[in-house]
């Protein structure tokens, strides 16, 4: 079982709040709660797989919420160590929802996060009272949309795409710790739309732990080959959580592969923010706390 216990030196960075999960095999998550308060605890899934927990932003935005953060297995703050496998990730996610004496909870889920969210609700659908899914992907094959990722990539990056081609096609054993934050600061910037992209995703890498790339190599491969099952797809018809889908519409990738996500949800809301990017909350706050926190309130009120 999960517990959760005050981190020691080092574990919680910054967080006066952090505490370590430690998962059933042993593997110390960092976590940290905040806000105490009456409404319905809020779990967050950040992105990647491979990167750490950059949502203090819409995390805040939830308001007197009580939210918990997390870095997943082997990124950022907690331990590096696998296996990295979409059910090991799924189980560290039950593990963080135990160690914080979380009955049930809501979950809200970024980009990878949102499918890692989605994965968990429909192996454990007892145990999710909601969720919130954001700038995912949705459950088709990668075909049907990586194509049109690939294009908006190489338009955001517009003047920095001769300097992110030459680091992206370097061994990554050969780039320095400086070399390796550039080129995902590059990357990153093109899922920010206006002229503040590349402060944006500084922000974002800042503080830097590194991208743990076995771990991002891993988990997309077992989540393509999930997805091209059609197993995900079928499950979500069954599906009795709620569920809010939140698109910028401005992101690279197509929203147009969540279409048969939202068909296949028995219970389901969509909610497309129009001058939001990837990370929609950065370009549209207000619309981002409006939609989810109706949804939540809604929920908390059935």
């Amino acid at each position: 079982m999960g517990t959760s216990e005050r981190a020691q030196d080092g574990d919680g960075g910054d967080d006066g709040g952090a505490a370590s999960v430690v998962a059933d095999d042993g593997v110390r998550l960092w976590a940290v709660r905040e806000t105490d308060g009456p409404a319905a605890p809020v779990v967050l899934c950040h992105g990647g797989p491979g990167l750490w927990d950059t949502l203090q932003t819409p995390a805040a935005l939830l308001g007197a919420r009580p939210v918990v953060r997390w870095d997943q297995r082997g990124c950022g703050r907690s331990e590096r160590r696998g296996p990295y496998t979409v059910a090991r990730s799924v189980a560290d996610l039950d593990a963080v929802r135990r160690g914080f004496g979380l009955e049930r909870t809501a979950l809200v889920g970024h980009s990878w996060g949102a499918q890692l969210a989605l994965f968990y609700a429909l192996a454990h659908p007892d145990r999710v009272s909601a969720l919130v899914y954001v700038a995912g992907v949705g459950v088709d094959a990668e075909a049907a949309w990586h194509p049109g990722y690939e294009a908006g990539l190489r338009r955001g990056l517009g003047p920095h795409l001769a300097r992110w081609r030459e680091l992206r096609e370097r061994p990554a054993a050969q780039l320095t710790r400086a070399e390796e934050r550039e080129m995902c600061v590059l990357q990153w910037s093109a899922d920010f739309p206006g002229p503040d992209a590349l402060a944006s995703a500084e922000a974002m890498a800042t503080p830097w732990f590194g991208v743990n790339q076995e771990c991002n190599r891993t988990l997309n491969a077992e989540a393509r080959s999930l997805v091209a099952s059609g197993g995900p797809l079928e499950r979500c018809a069954a599906l009795a959580v709620p569920v809010l889908i939140v698109d910028g519409a401005r992101d690279i990738r197509p929203r147009s592969a969540v279409d048969s996500l939202e068909r296949a949800l028995p219970h389901v809301t969509r909610t497309v923010l129009p001058e939001g990017g990837h990370l929609p909350w950065t370009e549209d706050p207000e619309g981002f706390a409006t939609a989810v926190g109706a949804f939540l309130d809604g929920v908390a009120a059935v």
